[in-house]
């Protein structure tokens, strides 16, 4: 019988932490060691569905995709370090913010789950902004209950709580109706200095919804704010079962408070301090930029919601990422399989976006708009994917491929241009994590050069996420263990200490600066991009059927 190795008592000992983000096209399950690096994964591949015009996943769905991803997970246990998983020091759920989950007293889903990807709440988020005098997008929670409430909706007289996706998950994990304050923040306005829901905002809600006949207490139906570090229940028998339909799975386990994908994407980057910022790149793309002081004013482009400790962050939030630059992608990859080549996406998109690095800096008259679904930053309520070129552009191959991918980065930048330029914010450092990343040297040069700003990756970039929420699962028990008093006052200092102190002690990091070629090139672009524009509004406004 195999001799377990030094991590193999670890896990055994329960000296881990379990990390699991429900992504938009997977769910990823990181199990990381005392020294916090990664020791094993799992993941499930799932998909969202458009019904009847609404971006939306099944709970049926989430809950095969978790045991699916924890399966995976103990597989990979099993065969790295020879020894069976059944139980971790610490657990935390992460997932997509925002959206509409809305249930009643029973606990039973009224209305089918709204992703954060529909904007369909134009209405609602322009009349909240406007009372709350504060950005509120059209993916926000509040959004989608005040649409609800403007189109009368039937099941608001049958309304209990809302919570998201990761509070969801959450809460039927432990019992618990809590919320980590960054997902929280995407939910509702938070009040920085009391880390919690503003409360004349809450009033102004139950005061509009009275306008409209619908006798609603807002501040009753969200679910309880909790900060890193901060109390959040434990992994019941039911909970268990549900993870690990085996059984093998052991409750008991303290859980972190769920956060949003905005918030462990800074952990894992280590970007919660002031003039720190990141990006994540997925199905959509979004900057977070942790401010030192309020804003001058509102800006559309711009959510102000909250590091995963309480502090500001200005967010720049795109719906739409590397998506369409995927389906090429694998459009590409089944022409090398009708050629007798084996599929092997990894090796395509390396090749595919290398061969982006000998393309005309400013996209040679090529023009790519990746609109799968509304873009709010450029005012379309729909999207359509879209491809056009001049005549005598430089249709080749390289060129084809970087247009496609500073598409990914276009909408991103003129966000961006609103922080850095209307508002003067200024950056000492920025990240960028996700699996865009993991071809070296492409993707983030490309960003350095449309943030003009200097990039850095690091070795972990690729994990994401789930890393980040392990991470803040790995915290909680720091908390628990005495690391920082009681975790009831657990604040950014804290929970920045940790992380430079004993996470981000002298990993691999690489940094792309802004490139003077690159730059002039993707400045024409996005000149090129903004005029186009009302092309992608055309193709939008058709009507597919």
């Amino acid at each position: 019988m195999t001799t377990p190795s030094a991590i193999g008592e670890d896990i055994g000992a329960g000296r881990t932490a379990l990390g699991i983000e429900l992504g938009s096209t997977r769910i990823k399950a990181v199990l990381t060691g005392p020294d916090h690096g990664v020791i094993a994964v799992g993941s499930h591949d799932w998909e969202n569905q458009f019904v009847d015009r609404v971006w939306t996943y099944s709970l049926d769905a989430v809950w095969a995709g978790l045991a699916g991803a924890f399966a995976a997970l103990r597989d990979d246990v099993r065969r790295r370090h020879g020894v069976e998983l059944t139980g971790v020091g610490a657990l935390g759920i992460s997932a997509m913010m925002h959206g509409y989950l809305a249930f009643d007293a029973d606990g039973e889903l009224l209305t089918p789950f709204r992703t954060w990807r529909n904007t369909n709440t134009g209405a609602a988020a322009e009349i909240l902004t406007a009372r709350f005098e504060h950005q509120i997008p059209h993916r926000w929670s509040v959004a989608h209950l005040f649409q609800a409430v403007l189109d009368h909706e039937e099941h608001l007289g049958r309304l209990d709580h809302l919570t998201t996706l990761a509070g969801y998950v959450h809460w039927r994990l432990t019992g618990e109706k809590v919320l980590g304050i960054g997902d929280a923040s995407g939910m509702f306005p938070i009040d920085i200095a009391r880390r919690d829901y503003d409360q004349a905002m809450l009033a102004a809600f139950d005061d509009l919804a009275a306008d409209q006949g619908a006798s609603l207490r807002l501040g009753a139906l969200l679910p309880a704010v909790r900060w890193a570090g901060a109390p959040a229940g434990e992994l019941t028998d039911a909970g268990a079962r549900l993870l690990d339909p085996s059984g093998a799975l052991r409750p008991g386990v303290p859980l972190c408070p769920p956060e949003g994908d905005a918030g462990t994407g800074m952990v894992a980057t280590n970007s919660i301090a002031p003039r720190t910022g990141n990006v994540s790149a997925g199905t959509s793309i979004f900057a977070m930029i942790v401010l030192e002081h309020q804003l001058s004013q509102v800006h559309p482009e711009l959510d102000l919601v909250t590091t995963p400790a309480g502090d500001l962050v200005a967010m720049v939030h795109c719906n739409n990422g590397a998506s369409e630059l995927d389906a090429w992608v694998g459009l590409f990859e089944e022409f090398a399989a009708a050629r007798g080549l084996p599929p092997d996406r990894t090796a395509a998109f390396d090749t595919l976006l290398r061969s982006a690095l000998d393309g005309a800096p400013d996209g040679g008259g090529l023009m790519a708009y990746n609109y799968l679904s509304g873009e709010p930053i450029t005012g379309l309520a729909e999207g359509r994917p879209l491809f056009l070129r001049t005549p005598d552009s430089a249709f080749t191959l390289a060129t084809f491929m970087r247009t496609q991918l500073y598409s990914v980065f276009a909408t991103l930048r003129l966000g961006m241009n609103v922080l850095q330029d209307a508002e003067s914010v200024e950056l000492d450092r920025m990240f960028a994590h996700g699996g865009l990343f993991r071809t070296a040297g492409v993707a983030q040069r490309f960003l350095a050069a449309a943030l003009r700003t200097p990039v850095s990756v690091g070795d972990t970039a690729s994990e994401g996420g789930a890393w980040g929420i392990a991470l803040l699962a790995a915290f909680r028990l720091h908390v628990l263990d005495g690391g920082d008093g009681d975790g009831a006052d657990a604040g950014g200092s804290d929970l920045a200490a940790f992380l430079d102190s004993q996470v981000f002690t002298g990993g691999d990091l690489t940094t792309a600066k802004p490139d003077p070629t690159d730059v002039a090139g993707f400045d024409t672009f996005i000149a090129r991009y903004v005029a186009t524009l009302p092309a992608e509004r055309a193709a939008a406004a058709i009507d597919p059927a």
